[in-house]
């Protein structure tokens, strides 16, 4: 029978922490090109451009042209400012969990192979900077707001995150102040969008809960007290219920508001697309008990998200 060879490794070269783990050589190149999208998280930042545009169009302008609503240049350098602080906070994480994502994500790894710690360090301070910087120029409120979410960013990848339910709970902050960015440049008053934002937050906690879990075997290597490590697997499924529940409340309580203003489409969507989904997404917790089972469900949640997001086009 003929011999495998295996493949040579590719050979890799000290960083500054004296660490062998930045790779070297022909074709590195065309991997890190390939890499800084997963290393921004290019899905996510989509989603958010996406709920900012709904948010500020639909939302909170629905009467006036696009090119009015969406095209002013003030609400582009929002987005911007938004992106660039968003991507600035995917690389700050990645930065202070190189060993535990070697551990549960390795083949997504890019901090520490692709892209050397000290340089991922420089492009998360340029971009956060950026992008706070632009927001103060719109107004000193978002130049508060973004720079608070720059900061929380940060204690979240270096603390918060190793904590019970703490880094959640920041993750779902985020998220819900991102939802309100654009009612905090206009001041519509609309309260609409505090509804979206509460909504944001709370699936955002499940999902930060689920991945946890997912997350338990890297997080238990390296110190990290993270609700399922410090309650367990099960009791965490109990606090990720809770926040499904009030969830559902949530859904279901804005059904009769909208139905006595017309608004019978979108309570067909909030049904049949949200509150459907997540009464599926709770069955599934209850009998999840495999790291697959949990990445299924991040997957759910991050589709009941999107479903939640569409729905603005008819709010």
């Amino acid at each position: 029978m003929p011999t495998t060879v295996p493949p040579m490794p590719t050979p890799l070269t000290p960083d500054e922490d004296g660490e062998h783990s930045v790779l070297a050589g022909p074709g590195r190149g065309q991997q890190l090109a390939r890499a800084i999208p997963k290393l921004v998280r290019w899905p996510n930042l989509a989603i958010m451009l996406l709920s900012l545009v709904l948010v500020r169009g639909p939302l909170l302008q629905p009467l006036l042209p696009l090119s009015q609503s969406l095209l002013s240049l003030r609400f582009g350098l929002l987005v911007l400012a938004a992106l660039l602080v968003a991507a600035a906070g995917y690389i700050i994480n990645d930065y202070y969990d190189v060993k535990i994502d070697a551990i549960n994500r390795p083949d997504r790894l890019v901090v520490g192979r692709l892209v050397r710690r000290r340089h991922a360090m420089l492009a998360h301070l340029v971009l956060s900077g950026v992008g706070v910087g632009l927001a103060a120029v719109l107004s000193p409120l978002l130049g508060l707001v973004t720079l608070g979410a720059a900061l929380l960013l940060w204690g979240y990848s270096a603390r918060f995150k190793r904590l019970p339910l703490v880094g959640n709970m920041s993750i779902g902050v985020l998220t819900a102040a991102l939802v309100l960015l654009p009612e905090l440049q206009l001041l519509t008053g609309r309260r609409a969008v505090w509804a979206y934002a509460l909504a944001a937050f709370l699936l955002t906690v499940v999902r930060e809960i689920v991945k946890d879990i997912e997350d338990m075997r890297g997080d238990a290597q390296h110190g990290c007290h993270t609700l399922p490590l410090v309650w367990g697997m099960v009791r965490s499924k109990w606090v990720a219920g809770v926040f499904l529940v009030s969830l559902a409340a949530l859904v279901l309580g804005v059904v009769e508001p909208l139905l006595a203003t017309g608004r019978g489409a979108l309570v067909v969507w909030l049904l049949v697309l949200v509150l459907g989904p997540l009464g599926w997404l709770a069955h599934l917790l209850v009998g999840a008990d495999r790291r697959r089972h949990f990445r299924q469900l991040s997957t759910w949640c991050k589709g009941i998200m999107l479903a939640g997001v569409l729905s603005m086009l008819l709010a």
